[in-house]
C-alpha cells in the first residue's frame, strides 16, 4: 500500500477591517463603570463589536457562530444585549464577560427587530418571515407566536401600562395586540406605503409613525373605560338597520366598534427630506425625537412636556388678547380662542449632516440636557455627535469618528510581505498596511482606485495598479506617494513581479502587456537620497483586453488571459507565441503557475477551474469549482495545492495532482473578491463585499478526505431534517397565536436523547424485575445485576434519575418542541416517572412544565387509556400539593424581602431604586451650582 498524501487544515483565525456591518443597527451600551454614551455596539459579520468611541478602540467582541448579525437591542438594565441573526436565531449576551447563555430559535428568516419590556423579563422579536414571537427570558422559553402581518416586521413597541403590543410592517399596517388574550384587536390602515418606524411619546399617549414619504404621522391614543364605547353603540345601529330593511347588512361593519383603546390621527410633522424614513428613535424618556432617511442628514425634534406646552398656549392667548384690545374691540367682542396644534408640542431642533449616507442611528439624553447621537454610516464608519437641546438654535458637534480600522469601500487587492508579517489591502480610496499578528493598521495612505498590488523586494515600498491605468509607488517608512506613472490607457487589471525580482509586468484594458524594470534615481526633493522608480522596457500588443498576467517561476514563459476566453502563453525573452489554452466558455479572471513551472490553473467566470500542463498545453482536468464566477486563484508556495475564491462566498482548496477538492473555508457573507497566501503558506487573507478581511491559519491537524465528505453529507442531511414539516400540535387551530418554537436539528437530537434514556430505563427496570423474580424463586438474596456503564458514568444513579438528568440538559427554549417530536409510546413511561419525581420533590417546576405540555398535546390518547387513569389521578393530587408548597415558600420569601426593603428605606430615608438615587445626585449638583453662583456674586 502506497503512502497517502497528507493535507493540513486551515481554520479561521480573525475577522478585521470591518467597523460596522450594514445589515445590523447601532446601539449605545453601558459597560461596567463606564459612562453613558461612550460605548457603542455594532454588528460585524457574525460577531458584535463593542467600540470605545473616545479611544477609537475595540473593547469587547461578542462572538457569533456562522450567521450574520441583523439586529441589536440592549436590555433596560444595561447588563445584557440581545442579538438577532440572519437565520432567525436570537442570542442574549452578558456585557460583563461577553458570554451567551440564552438562545432562542423560532423564526424562519432574518430577525428584523427586537424589543425588551420595561422590566427586561420578556423579549419580543419580529422577522422577515412576518411573525412576531414573545419570549420569556427568565424561563428561557417561547410564550407564543403572533401571526397576522403579510410582510416583514419593521418595528415593535410595548405599551407597558396595559400589556399591549404595537407592531408595524412593510405591508403598510400597524397592528395592536392584546398580550393577555394573544389576539389582534385593532389594525390601523392609515398608511399607503410601508411603515418603516414608530415611537411612543407623552407617556404612551401619542404614537408617531414614519413611512415612505416626508410626513411623520402623529396618532392620539385614548383608552376606553369598561362599559363605555367610542362612537355609536352597536345596539342602536342594529335597531336602525331593522327599521330600514332596504339598507345593506354590511353597514354593521362600516364603523367598527372600538375596544380597549381608540387611536385617531392628530396631525403630521413634516420632515425636510423627501425620501423614506430609515430610523426613527427617541431617548429613554422620549424627550427628543431623531429620524433620518436614505441620505446623509438626520433631523432632531424636541418633544415638549405638558407644562411647557401649557405655558406656550398661555403666552399665545395673552398675545391674542392684547391684539384684540389694540384693535379696539369692545366688551361685546368674544374672548379669543387659541387652537393647540401639533407643532406646539413637537418642535424642530436641528438638521445635522454626516460625512456619508446614514445606515442606522441611536441617541441618548444625559442629565445636563445634552443629546448624544451615534451614527453607523454606509461606508463602514461610525460617527458620534453631541447637541445641546437647551439652546435655542443648537448645532451638532462631531465628537468622534471611527475610520482607521477599515476601508470605506471594498478591498479589491491584497498582498503579503516577503517576511509573512505585513498585509497590504487596497480599496477605492486608501491603501492600508496591517500587522498580521496584532491586526493593527501600521500605515494608511490615500490612493486611486486600486485593482492590483505587490510589495517591492525588500518590503520598503509598495506598488499599486489602478483603475485609471496608473502605477503608484508608495514608501512605507514615510507613508508618502513616491511616484505616479501613466502605464495603460485603460484599467490596469493585473501585475506580476518578475522571478528575478528586477522588475514587473502589467496587463491592462488597452490590449497591451508592458514590462517594467526597477531603477533607483535621485530624489529631487531631498537631493541626496535615491528613490525607487519603474522604467518601461518592452510592450506586447494583443488583440483583446488583458485580464491577468503571470510569469512562470523559471521566468521562461509568460501567461496572459484575454477577454476572448483564451489564455495565451509567450516566451519571455523573445515574446514569441508558444501556446493557446482554450476551452473556457467565459473570460478567465484569474490564473497561476505552480512553483515547478509544470502546471497552470485557470479560473473563469463560467465557474470552472481547469488544470493544464505547460509542456504541451493539454487540459489535465476541468472541475466545477464554485456556484458563481471564480474571482481569484493562487497556488500554495512549493506545492501543487491551490486555493480559489468565488462570488458564491466560498474559498476552496484543491489538489492539482489528484484533482480533488480538499476543504471549503466558509465565513464570508458576500462575494469574495480576492485572497493572498503568505510566502510560507501558513496564512491566507481574504477580502469580501461584506467589508471584512479574514485571516485563515494553517494548523497541524490533518484532513482525511473520506471523513470530510462524510461530515458534509451529515450536515446536508441534518439541514434537510430541520427543514422538514413542522410538527402539528393536536387540537391547536391555526389562528393569530401559535407556539413559539421551531423544529431544529437540536430539538430532534434532544428528543432522540430522551427516547434513548427511556429505553435504558425500560431495560434496567426489566433487569430488576427479573432479578426480583429469580430471588423469589431461589428463596435467597442474589447478587444485583451489572449496572449499565452510562449510569456508572453518571455516578451510579438510578435509571429514573438518569431520565430526569437528560430532560434537565435539554435547553429550556427547545424543551416543548423536543417533547412534541416525541412519539406517544414513550409518553406513558414519562408520566409514571413524573409521578415519582413530584412525590420526591425533584425539579417540580420543570416536571410540571413537561407534564402540562404532554397532557395538552396527547389529551385524547391519554384520556382514552384506562391504564393511565390511576397514574393521572395520583399526578393530580401530588402535583397540586407540591405546587402549593413551593408557592407558599415563594410567597414567604417575597414577603420577607419586601419587609427588608421597607426596613432599609425607613433607615436610609431614600427610595430603594436606582432612579431615585439619580434624582438625588441631580439635586445635589444643582445645589452646588447655586452655591457657586452666590459665591461669585459675593
Amino acid at each position: 500500500m502506497g503512502l497517502t498524501k497528507q493535507y493540513l487544515r486551515y481554520v479561521s483565525s480573525a475577522v478585521f477591517g470591518v467597523i460596522g456591518n450594514q445589515k445590523a443597527n447601532i446601539a449605545f451600551v453601558t459597560l461596567r463603570g463606564g459612562e453613558k454614551g461612550r460605548y457603542v455596539a455594532v454588528g460585524a459579520c457574525e460577531h458584535v463589536f463593542i467600540w470605545d468611541v473616545r479611544k477609537a478602540e475595540k473593547v469587547l467582541i461578542l462572538e457569533g457562530k456562522k450567521h450574520e448579525v441583523t439586529y441589536l437591542c440592549p436590555s433596560p438594565d444595561g447588563v445584557h444585549i440581545a442579538v438577532g441573526y440572519e437565520d432567525g436565531g436570537v442570542r442574549i449576551f452578558s456585557l460583563l464577560n461577553g458570554e451567551s447563555n440564552i438562545s432562542f430559535s423560532g423564526h424562519k428568516s432574518a430577525v428584523s427587530v427586537i424589543k425588551y419590556d420595561a422590566l427586561g423579563a420578556r423579549l419580543v422579536t419580529g422577522s422577515r418571515d412576518t411573525d412576531v414571537i414573545v419570549w420569556d427570558i427568565i424561563n428561557e422559553c417561547g410564550l407564543y407566536r403572533l401571526k397576522g402581518h403579510k410582510d416583514a416586521i419593521t418595528q415593535i413597541l410595548f405599551l407597558e401600562s396595559k400589556n399591549l403590543l404595537i407592531t408595524s410592517s412593510k405591508d403598510s399596517f400597524v397592528k395592536w395586540w392584546d398580550l393577555d388574550t394573544q389576539h389582534c384587536f385593532k389594525t390601523m390602515v392609515g398608511h399607503r406605503t410601508e411603515v418603516w418606524g414608530m415611537v411612543l411619546l407623552n407617556q404612551e399617549s401619542r404614537l408617531i409613525t414614519g413611512s415612505a414619504d416626508s410626513e411623520l404621522r402623529a396618532w392620539d391614543i385614548q383608552y376606553i373605560e369598561e362599559g363605555k364605547e367610542v362612537g355609536e353603540p352597536q345596539e342602536k345601529k342594529v335597531r336602525t338597520l331593522l327599521e330600514n330593511e332596504e339598507e345593506d347588512e354590511e353597514e354593521l361593519d362600516e364603523e367598527p366598534e372600538e375596544r380597549i383603546l381608540s387611536c385617531k390621527k392628530a396631525g403630521s410633522v413634516l420632515r425636510e427630506a423627501r425620501d423614506r424614513v430609515v430610523s426613527l428613535v427617541t431617548d429613554a424618556k422620549a424627550k427628543v425625537l431623531a429620524c433620518h432617511g436614505l441620505d446623509a442628514t438626520f433631523e432632531v425634534f424636541t418633544v415638549l412636556s405638558e407644562e411647557e406646552v401649557q405655558k406656550k398656549m398661555d403666552k399665545k392667548l395673552k398675545k391674542a388678547k392684547k391684539k384684540t384690545k389694540s384693535q379696539g374691540g369692545g366688551e361685546d367682542v368674544p374672548e379669543p380662542v387659541v387652537e393647540r396644534k401639533l407643532k406646539d408640542e413637537i418642535q424642530k431642533l436641528a438638521n445635522i449632516k454626516a460625512s456619508s449616507k446614514i445606515r442606522s442611528m441611536d441617541c441618548l439624553l444625559v442629565p445636563n440636557g445634552e443629546m448624544k447621537v451615534a451614527l453607523l454610516l454606509q461606508n463602514n464608519t461610525v460617527e458620534t455627535y453631541t447637541l445641546k437641546t437647551s439652546e435655542k438654535n443648537p448645532t451638532g458637534t462631531k465628537t468622534s469618528r471611527l475610520t482607521l480600522s477599515g476601508h470605506r469601500t471594498d478591498v479589491r487587492t491584497l498582498a503579503f510581505s516577503s517576511d509573512n508579517i505585513a498585509i497590504l489591502s487596497a480599496s477605492g480610496e486608501t491603501v492600508k498596511v496591517w500587522n498580521r499578528s496584532t491586526l493593527q493598521v501600521i500605515r494608511t495612505m490615500g490612493c486611486e482606485y486600486a485593482l492590483c498590488s505587490l510589495f517591492v523586494p525588500g518590503d520598503r515600498q509598495i506598488i499599486l495598479g489602478t483603475k485609471s491605468g496608473k502605477i503608484q509607488i508608495f514608501d512605507l517608512a514615510s507613508g508618502s506617494l513616491l511616484e505616479t506613472t501613466d502605464a495603460h490607457a485603460g484599467a490596469l487589471w493585473s501585475m506580476c513581479l518578475a522571478p528575478d525580482q528586477r522588475g514587473i509586468v502589467t496587463g491592462g484594458a488597452d490590449k497591451t502587456v508592458k514590462f517594467w524594470d526597477f531603477e533607483l534615481i535621485k530624489d529631487q526633493d531631498s537631493g541626496k537620497n535615491k528613490r525607487l522608480t519603474v522604467k518601461h522596457t518592452r510592450t506586447l500588443q494583443l488583440d483583446e483586453d488583458v485580464l491577468c498576467v503571470r510569469y512562470s517561476p523559471d521566468q521562461r514563459l509568460l501567461a496572459v488571459s484575454l477577454l476572448d476566453c483564451t489564455v495565451k502563453i509567450f516566451y519571455t525573452d523573445t515574446l514569441k507565441f508558444f501556446l493557446s489554452l482554450y476551452g473556457h466558455k467565459l473570460p478567465v479572471l484569474c490564473l497561476d503557475i505552480s512553483h515547478d513551472s509544470a502546471l497552470i490553473a485557470t479560473g473563469s467566470a463560467d465557474r470552472n477551474v481547469k488544470i493544464w500542463g505547460l509542456d504541451f498545453g493539454d487540459c489535465h482536468r476541468s472541475m466545477f469549482a464554485h456556484d458563481d464566477s471564480v474571482m481569484f486563484l493562487q497556488f500554495v508556495p512549493k506545492t501543487h495545492l491551490f486555493f480559489t475564491a468565488g462570488k458564491d462566498r466560498k474559498i476552496k482548496q484543491w489538489d492539482a495532482d489528484k484533482f480533488e477538492h480538499i476543504q471549503t473555508l466558509e465565513g464570508h457573507h458576500r462575494e469574495v473578491w480576492c485572497l493572498a497566501i503568505s510566502p510560507n503558506g501558513d496564512h491566507i487573507v481574504s477580502s469580501s463585499h461584506d467589508k471584512s478581511l479574514r485571516l485563515w491559519e494553517r494548523t497541524r491537524e490533518p484532513i482525511i478526505l473520506e471523513e470530510e465528505k462524510e461530515m458534509e453529507r451529515e450536515a446536508e442531511f441534518e439541514e434537510s431534517l430541520a427543514k422538514g414539516d413542522e410538527p402539528v400540535v393536536p387540537g391547536e387551530a391555526k389562528g393569530e397565536a401559535e407556539p413559539a418554537g421551531k423544529k431544529t436539528i437540536e430539538t430532534v437530537k434532544a428528543a432522540e436523547q430522551i427516547m434513548e434514556a427511556i429505553e435504558l430505563y425500560r431495560e434496567e427496570s426489566e433487569k430488576l424485575e427479573e432479578h426480583r423474580a429469580a430471588c423469589k424463586a431461589v428463596g435467597k438474596e442474589l447478587p444485583p445485576p451489572k449496572m449499565n456503564p452510562i449510569l456508572v458514568a453518571f455516578g451510579n444513579i438510578s435509571p429514573s434519575r438518569y431520565v430526569l438528568e437528560v430532560i434537565k440538559k435539554v435547553r429550556s427554549s427547545e424543551l416543548e418542541v423536543s417533547l412534541l417530536v416525541l412519539p406517544f409510546p414513550y409518553v406513558p413511561d414519562l408520566l409514571k416517572l413524573f409521578n415519582g419525581y413530584v412525590q420526591q420533590g425533584l425539579e417540580v417546576e420543570l416536571v410540571c412544565r413537561c407534564l402540562f405540555f404532554l397532557l395538552r398535546v396527547h389529551f385524547g390518547q391519554i384520556s382514552s387509556n384506562q391504564m393511565l387513569l390511576s397514574v393521572i389521578d395520583e399526578l393530580r393530587t401530588n402535583t397540586i400539593s407540591k405546587v402549593r408548597e413551593i408557592r407558599d415558600v415563594l410567597g414567604f420569601n417575597s414577603a420577607g424581602l419586601q419587609f427588608l426593603q421597607r426596613e432599609i428605606e425607613s433607615k436610609e430615608d431614600v427610595m430603594f431604586f436606582a432612579d431615585a438615587t439619580d434624582r438625588f445626585e441631580e439635586k445635589k449638583r444643582k445645589r452646588r451650582k447655586r452655591e457657586r453662583a452666590v459665591l461669585t456674586v459675593t
